[in-house]
């Protein structure tokens, strides 16, 4: 991943003040392991080193990014929708009921309607609270093919609407469905063009072939087509999901990023397991 790396070296030099406040200028090694990369270290890289985050930050053709990497062996996935019967409609509220030392991040699960019910399919804790939606409708969601982000345990998955239906008959632990698909079997989905004219504040989540889920929110509005591009050619997942850009927020509590804007429906939550 060269260009990923340069990305990162001019993202030391220039980019601190394209971030969020709160946000260090780089992140954790993409491999998922602990400690620098090779090489000499530079200042930014030996400030984020001081930083247990799962997050990074680097620029991808001119935009900013936020990328954060869930690791099967050191973390656990699930989705939330509400605190008893109130229902959360911001990281914020989550993060108020939450301890933040469990946490890893959490972020936006997927499109909601108004009220913060999930559009389309949605499982808490092995229950299911929404149904999979294969009909047709106007916007994102439904701009075919969309997709389910699933698992059980460590073994997470990101597939289209009609392969999910056709081969998962067990129920898992959490899901939800979105859409559209950014990446499906290693393309970009075909109606995507290459930089089209629509620029928002977007987040995704991928899982590459060592069934690590690649979660990212960019820190300024990008296309489509550059988002795609960016878990096709930079992170080379195999099947990559589009979350929301109505709503793209980010909690990441050990650089105590807490994002707000428009009240949210479903929430991904990535928790750190106990040490052992």
């Amino acid at each position: 991943m060269k260009t990923t790396l340069a990305a990162l070296a001019l993202l030391a030099l220039t980019a601190c003040e394209a971030q969020p406040e709160g946000e260090p200028v780089a992140r954790a090694r993409i491999d998922g392991k602990t400690g620098p990369s090779s090489g000499t270290p530079t200042p930014a890289a030996t400030l984020a080193s001081q930083v247990e985050s799962a997050c990074r930050s680097i620029i991808f053709e001119d935009t900013p990014i936020t990328h954060c990497l869930a690791v099967p062996d050191r973390h656990s996935i699930e989705t939330a929708l509400a605190n008893g019967d109130t229902r959360y409609r911001s990281l914020k509220d989550y993060a108020a009921a939450h301890d933040g030392e469990t946490v890893a991040f959490a972020m936006n699960a997927g499109i909601a309607d108004e009220d913060g019910t999930p559009v389309g399919y949605f499982v808490e804790d092995a229950k299911r609270l929404h149904e999979l939606q294969t009909g047709s409708g106007s916007g994102n969601f439904y701009m075919k093919p969309n997709g389910v982000f699933y698992g059980t345990g460590g073994k997470w998955h990101v597939r289209d609407t009609d392969w999910f239906l056709a081969n998962v008959t067990d129920r898992p632990q959490f899901g939800t469905q979105s859409g559209p698909m950014l990446i499906i079997d290693g393309k970009i989905h075909p109606e995507i063009v290459h930089d089209g004219p629509s620029r928002k504040v977007r987040n995704a989540v991928g899982i590459d072939g060592e069934g690590r889920a690649h979660f990212v929110i960019t820190n300024a509005p990008i296309s489509f087509g550059k988002l795609a591009r960016f878990y096709k050619n930079e992170l080379e997942v195999k099947n990559a999901l589009f979350l929301d850009d109505t709503v793209s927020l980010l909690w990441n509590p050990a650089t105590e990023r807490l994002d707000t804007g428009k009240p949210i429906g479903p929430i991904l939550v990535v928790k750190k397991k106990a040490s052992e």
